[in-house]
């Protein structure tokens, strides 16, 4: 077994050791909270989340939402979440939905392995990156330019709080309009657009994460970007060797891995 394997494989025991450990512990006192997320397998959005959770080495419930099914429109759902979209996360009596929100919140209260660096410069490219992520997903929609994203003090509220739903359903309205063709075209077209905008940002780090030698939320952003739209819109990512490099080095973390969308129980082969 090579080293990599060997890493996963600890992980993975970790994970089911920590779950174990939790559950016993709900068992003993029913006054203790734990975090539960409301998660579906192929929300990028949601991977973020648990990819978050795994590097801070936190143990959660996942719960699913079958947003194929509409579930995300039931009278549960509807209370954690009025706006009908994944992930929302419970931290006893806190609920918090929007990926973004999770993760500040998740950095305030468990502040292992932090997310964010210490360096102001670098804090706020960690989170221009994360803005330029959602960017590029509704510009053509909404605005002309991933900037205004950047410079604008509502991009997180944009971004974060319509992005997920909006993206389906405008997808969708694409398809219904001008065909299938026309829909992929679209998105392939908005997603080289911010992909090209990424490249720019990371050209002067020459390391092995975004922004540095350790993982933060620029990465927690990129990963799940990256895969996710080199799967489903066949982007050819030989255009965009910064961000390649770096999915590379994501494809090594066993969080990563751990946190994908075919590893989750809700996860359709």
């Amino acid at each position: 077994m090579n080293s990599s394997c060997e890493q996963e494989s600890i992980f993975s025991f970790c994970v089911c050791f920590c779950n174990l450990l939790q559950k016993e512990s709900a068992a003993s006192s029913s006054s203790s909270s734990k975090l539960v997320l409301y998660s579906y397998w192929q929300s990028s959005c949601s991977w973020r989340v648990r990819f978050a959770l795994s590097l801070k080495g936190l143990c959660y419930e996942y719960k699913t939402v079958d947003l194929a099914k509409g579930e995300q429109f039931s009278p549960e759902f509807e209370k954690l979440n009025p706006l009908h979209y994944v992930p929302v996360l419970v931290d006893g009596d806190v609920v918090v939905s929007d990926s973004y929100a999770i993760l500040l919140y998740l950095e305030e209260k468990y502040p292992q392995r932090a997310m964010l660096p210490p360096d102001t410069q670098q804090r706020a490219l960690n989170l221009q990156v994360k803005v330029v992520d959602y960017g590029f997903c509704i510009s053509s929609f909404y605005l002309s330019t991933c900037e205004f994203f950047v410079k604008s003090q509502v991009a997180s509220i944009i971004s974060s709080s319509i992005q997920p739903l909006h993206m389906l359903s405008l997808l969708k309205y694409i398809e219904d309009k001008f065909g299938l063709e026309e829909r992929h075209m679209w998105a392939q077209f908005n997603i080289e657009k911010g992909f090209l905008a990424l490249e720019k940002l990371l050209k002067d780090f020459v390391s092995r994460y975004a922004t540095g030698e350790d993982v933060y939320m620029a990465d927690v952003f990129l990963a799940p970007q990256i895969a996710a739209v080199t799967t489903r819109f066949n982007i050819d990512m030989s255009k965009f060797p910064i961000l390649s490099r770096l999915y590379e080095s994501y494809k090594a973390l066993p969080e990563f891995l751990a946190s994908s969308p075919e590893r989750q129980p809700d996860a359709v082969h």
